[in-house]
């Protein structure tokens, strides 16, 4: 069966950093659309723009070609410079030893990554893509939501001692 063609567009928001956050996607398939945004009482941008993409990826029902933007260095650089199989060959740790962070959103990434044929694009952020510029309005929007539940990864992490 030939996978499907799926462009998706993602970005991630923080009021703040860390602060409220929030992340926006945008899935397209021929005439079809598919909007999704969720946000955190107090994450970080890298976490937003990461779960971005794990939940666009997860809101596919089956195995597909997916063509990816999102505006985030960050996150188009950990896979196409090969950091985060480096990371996670060295049991989730940077060159310098130090831990790698959102390791619990890397890992729900890889597990859809698995699933898909994805290639990342960047594209520079605020200028003027339509659909990158609407993901960044969702994410927003989705920060400035009362009422937004803790990202408990984030939140527990912050609680452990460190040393």
């Amino acid at each position: 069966m030939i996978p499907k063609e799926v462009t998706i567009y993602t970005d991630g928001a923080c009021i703040g950093n860390p602060g409220p956050g929030g992340y926006g996607a945008v899935l397209l398939y021929g005439k079809h659309r598919k909007e999704l945004s969720g946000g955190f009482r107090l994450t970080t941008n890298n976490r937003m723009e990461i779960l971005a993409v794990v939940e666009a990826l997860k809101a596919l029902k089956h195995p597909c070609k997916v063509t990816l933007y999102s505006d985030s260095q960050y996150l188009v650089h950990a896979i196409s410079k090969n950091w985060l199989s480096k990371w996670q060959s060295r049991n989730w740790r940077k060159y310098n030893k130090q831990p790698v962070l959102n390791v619990d959103l890397w890992q729900e990434m890889l597990e859809q990554l698995n699933k898909h044929q994805v290639t990342f694009h960047w594209v520079k952020g605020h200028n003027g893509i339509p659909e990158n510029e609407r993901c960044d309005a969702l994410a927003m929007a989705a920060a400035q939501q009362p009422g937004l539940p803790p990202d408990m990864a984030y939140e527990q992490s912050k609680s452990r001692p460190t040393g």
